[in-house]
């Protein structure tokens, strides 16, 4: 499927025989898939899609991934998961780097227990440390591989793997620092949940200069913190006539919850707060205007969404990759790039005022946005890993 505005590019498959449809497949036999990916939610929710995706086409699904995971296992779609050592490589400290490559190694032989009794026809791996163990037992046992990138610039972890994987997914069709790898990389989009391509279907309603306005605010686990204490100062400098019209939905930490709840109290805001929203696709959809981090899951839904943001980048990440990510939904006129160290309470009033003036400009940026989603990637990247397989080989698109 070719999204409205968007160039339609795919991975070049090749094989013996044809690639077949889904409903092609119900008498070829149940592939055994072992998802593996960093305990995070960016890491972990592409993989979630994937697992759920593959097990409607009859395959087992099982996960290796960290202790992380605790917080999303009772949602993922997997047999079985396993956890595996792992550690990320931080600095040069060389006990540090004694204790991460310990760490690994440990990781390394319990991945090779777990793929010799699983005998999966294919490891995917999503990034992030603790995918590296899996990744590399499944080389040296010989089974094929597939490495998702979820970002538009490839990360560490993913930039060491991808010299022995058989294919590469790309979430964005230009990936930075992956060129070296482009004749077995594709574009296939990330992965989001069904709840998200439920709550696609939902058009943007334009805001009305006459009716509340409503604003999501959402930061993730490293991000929530920065939003508590600078919203609520931000508002304060709001005009009240836009302040009054404010319909505003937080996400915040708990040891936050009071401090911002009583804040926006005192400024006559009508604010729900929580730690977390189990229905985030649906207050998307429902939102006029998003403020969150540029993460890759955040800026897949927003785009399969279609909904116009302000993304503030994450300013320690190594790599900048959230700055990459944000940068290509603004130049596709879908979202507002702000960095941190140049975003106060004054700016922020400021570029919030300008848009609950201009729902034209609103509605222009949720359209674009629109332009820029995959909600087929899922299936694009399931028809990969059975491609892979069968046997298939994977050329550039």
């Amino acid at each position: 499927m070719t999204v409205p505005g968007e160039t339609c590019s795919c991975l070049t498959l090749h094989h013996d025989a044809p690639l077949v449809s889904i409903n092609e497949r119900n008498d070829l036999m149940e592939k055994t898939i072992l998802l593996t990916a960093g305990g995070s939610g960016g890491h972990l929710f592409p993989a979630q899609a994937l697992a759920g995706e593959l097990t409607a086409r009859g395959h087992v699904v099982e996960l290796a991934t960290d202790e992380r995971a605790d917080r999303y296992g009772q949602a993922f779609p997997a047999r079985k998961i396993h956890i595996v050592s792992s550690a990320t490589i931080q600095g040069k400290n060389p006990v540090a780097l004694a204790r991460t490559g310990f760490a690994l190694l440990r990781g390394f032989f319990q991945s090779l227990v777990i793929l010799r009794r699983l005998r999966p026809q294919v490891v995917v791996g999503f990034g992030g440390y603790p995918a590296f163990p899996p990744m590399i037992a499944a080389r040296v046992l010989g089974i094929p591989t597939i490495l998702h990138e979820q970002n538009a610039l490839m990360g560490r972890a993913n930039r060491m793997l991808a010299q022995f994987v058989t294919g590469i997914a790309q979430s964005f069709a230009d990936t930075r620092l992956a060129k070296g790898f482009a004749a077995k990389a594709g574009h296939t989009g990330n992965p989001v949940r069904q709840a998200v391509i439920e709550d696609s279907r939902s058009p943007y309603d334009p805001p009305s200069l006459d009716k509340s306005f409503r604003l999501l605010v959402f930061g993730g686990s490293q991000g929530a913190q920065f939003f508590s204490d600078m919203m609520p100062d931000a508002l304060a400098e709001l005009d009240p006539t836009l302040r009054k019209r404010l319909a505003l939905v937080q996400q915040c930490r708990p040891e936050d919850m009071d401090r911002v709840c009583a804040r926006y109290d005192e400024l006559g805001i009508g604010a729900s707060l929580a730690p977390f929203f189990v229905d985030m696709p649906t207050r998307i959809a429902l939102s006029h205007l998003v403020i969150c981090r540029s993460g890759a899951s955040s800026v897949a839904e927003l785009s399969v969404i279609g909904r116009p943001s302000i993304l503030v980048p994450l300013p320690h990440a190594l790599d900048q990759d959230q700055s990459a990510n944000a940068e290509v939904l603004e130049e596709a006129g879908g979202a507002w790039c702000i960095q941190q160290a140049e975003l106060g309470p004054r700016r922020m009033a400021k570029e919030l005022a300008e848009l609950m003036n201009d729902p034209d400009r609103l509605v222009a940026a949720a359209e674009a946005a629109h332009t820029q989603g995959r909600p087929d990637a899922v299936k694009r990247l399931a028809d990969l890993v059975d491609h892979v397989g069968d046997g298939g080989k994977v050329s550039a698109y």
